[in-house]
């Protein structure tokens, strides 16, 4: 299938010749057959022209800057430091089908999983891979997940001959070249490995797009990716890293998580660190950048149990972020970061004059430019006669957490943080209130983060109001069954001694005019009174899903946050128990695991149950809505 390099000197021959004396010596200190026979082997493979190795030197991030210009995959704006990449047309979006795991014919996944016998898709994936870099430069790479020489430190490999690639992982991930040094690898599966190739390029974007797979071996814990440039398909190790990290943490008994990291001040500048996870479009970006919040992460959270306590660390260092509708007045940092001249890749938005544009930014657009058609003019139609956006919906930009206002400064600690509480927020019109602490454990990780379902919208899918269970948000990253996921959390909590409370938000409760019950700054309050929660500053009303927020807290947070009135009319809409959307949602939420799922645990059923009879007993005594007030 392959040729397997052993070591000797047909090996370094092939190495000196790829990479070249000083890419050669690079290697060399590494010290770890293991490494550079996975290197030698991939080049012999692959077959790029050369290869360059990645130091941790300035000199080398420099190089790959200015290859990725001189190829042509990225161009330089008006704004120093500022780059566009505009991939294909057909090639904007993380490719769900042709996304598979590698697994042996003997062995089974749930069917909820997309897989490949490991046999046949490693002869595909190989095949297409075959000289696929014949006439390109290789880009050799070294990266640590997580803080350097901690817990949370995981070594990641990176073959691509895309210096868009590479690039963007310089802004996003810490140099691990050294690591790479210190480390004495006896195997393969001791460090993630990442082969990517845009394969044959037409236009300077990848032309078989046909042939695009993402192929991932939980066992070797390699990710293969070809005939594709999109971040999400080739950046290894971001989401295709996560999910070899779940895999390995479910082994090792930790969480990897699809969670932001984020500090929340508190009384006499205490700061309270969250992890929350929250699907697409329900306000997770705009929850971690909260005003007089300090930022640890946007996306993902390896979490740990250290001595008894909850402990979690960003394997990132870097946001790849949905650039749509950032603008100046409601996203102030990140405004100010990609409109200064500091290192930053803007992907597929309009460019005219050297200036990005893109969708929601609130300020007019060209009426022509260049963008991810090609060259733009407003009316443009694709061959399907449907007009083409001046910005693509999915277009990113590239930067560092570093040059935001609002990093924390322990950013890099290898002890991580203590988490303090960890947060579910999903759209929901109807059923949850806007914030509410679990009563335990259990009872938060079934009822908040197993069951965390999300509503589309029109906008994004065509179809508004259809509820997708998404748990923990991490639905389409799992790489072992849901049943076991759920099982991993709860047994992790068993192993602290004191867990997180956990909470539950949601932004989009509309009345029965369908107008939203809160306003877009009002997320500050919710976090400000979990914050206060957490540390027992305030009480709480007990209800049957959970603990609500008293009404003179709230009011005085948001005359002292806000600087308005809360009023009560307002309080006991937002609050208002609805036991019929909650008996709806218990219903759709154990359909659900009773039919999607293999082996959930019988816990789940119990917990959904308890709180159903709950709901039900309250119904007798109060109605089908009930005020909060009534359980004071």
């Amino acid at each position: 299938m392959i040729e397997n390099y052993s070591l000797g000197k047909e090996r370094e021959g092939l190495l000196k010749a790829k990479c070249g004396e000083k890419g050669y010596r690079k290697l060399a200190k590494l010290n770890s057959p293991i490494v550079t026979d996975f290197i030698a082997k991939y080049l012999n493979h692959c077959n790029p022209d050369s290869a360059f190795v990645r130091s941790n030197a300035e000199e080398d991030a420099e190089y790959i800057r200015k290859r990725a210009v001189e190829t042509g995959e990225e161009k330089e704006l008006a704004l120093e430091g500022h780059t566009v990449h505009f991939d294909g047309y057909y090639d904007q979006a993380r490719d769900k089908e042709n996304t598979k795991f590698l697994i042996d014919s003997h062995k089974a996944l749930n069917s909820q999983f997309n897989t490949v016998d490991k046999e046949e898709g490693l002869r595909e994936i190989h095949d297409y891979m075959k000289d696929v870099m014949e006439g390109s430069e290789a880009y050799i790479c070294f990266f640590c997940l997580g803080p350097p020489n901690s817990r949370f430190s995981i070594p990641g490999l990176q073959i691509t001959d895309s210096p868009y690639v590479v690039h963007s992982e310089d802004i996003l991930y810490r140099d691990g070249y050294e690591l790479f040094k210190i480390e004495k690898f006896e195997s393969l599966d001791e460090f993630f490995k990442f082969v990517h190739s845009e394969g044959t390029l037409e236009g300077n974007v990848s032309k078989n797009i046909d042939k695009r797979r993402i192929y991932t071996d939980l066992e070797e814990k390699i990710v293969y990716s070809v005939n594709t440039q999109y971040g999400g398909n080739t950046i290894g190790l971001k989401k295709l890293a996560l999910r070899l990290a779940i895999k390995e943490a479910s082994d090792e008994g930790w969480l990897a998580e699809h969670m932001f990291i984020v500090g929340v001040r508190g009384p006499n500048n205490r700061t309270t660190y969250f992890t929350g996870a929250f699907p697409s479009a329900c306000g997770k970006t705009s929850t971690a950048m909260i005003k007089d919040a300090s930022l640890v992460g946007d996306d993902i959270a390896y979490l740990r149990g250290v001595n008894g306590e909850l402990r979690a660390a960003n394997p990132e260092v870097g946001i790849f972020g949905i650039i749509r509708d950032v603008n100046q007045e409601e996203d102030p940092l990140i405004w100010k970061a990609i409109t200064s001249p500091k290192e930053a890749i803007f992907s597929n938005v309009l460019v005219n004059d050297g200036v990005p544009y893109w969708l929601g930014m609130e300020e007019e657009l060209p009426e022509e430019g260049i963008n991810y058609s090609g060259a733009w003019f407003r009316g443009k139609k694709n061959s399907k006669g449907r007009e083409i956006s001046p910005s693509h919906p999915n277009a990113r930009y590239t930067l560092r957490i570093s040059d935001l206002g609002n990093k924390d400064p322990k950013l890099d600690s290898p002890e991580g943080f203590k988490v303090e509480g960890i947060i579910y927020g999903g759209r929901d019109s109807d059923t949850w209130v806007p914030v509410e602490e679990a009563f335990d454990w259990k009872h938060g990780v079934i009822t908040k983060g197993a069951a965390l379902e999300s509503e589309t919208t029109k906008a994004t899918l065509g179809k508004s109001g259809e509820r997708k269970l998404n748990p923990m948000s991490n639905l389409d990253f799992l790489s072992i069954p849901i049943g076991k996921y759920i099982s991993n959390y709860l047994r992790f909590g068993d192993k602290l001694d004191e867990t997180p409370p956990i909470f539950s938000v949601n932004y989009f409760l509309l009345d029965e005019n369908g107008e939203y019950l809160s306003e877009m700054h009002d997320k500050q309050i919710w976090l400000k009174w979990m914050e206060l929660r957490v540390h027992k500053d305030v009480e709480a009303i007990k209800t049957p899903t959970g603990y609500v927020p008293r009404y003179e807290d709230l009011r005085k947070l948001f005359k002292k946050v806000l600087g308005r009135d809360y009023s009560k009319k307002d309080y006991v809409k937002q609050f208002t128990l609805r036991v019929p959307e909650h008996l709806s949602k218990i219903a759709r939420v154990k359909r659900f695991y009773e039919e999607e799922v293999r082996d959930p645990p019988e816990s789940l059923f119990e917990e959904l149950e308890r709180q159903e009879l709950r709901l039900k007993t309250a119904r007798e005594k109060y109605g089908d809505y009930i005020s909060p007030d009534e359980f004071k």
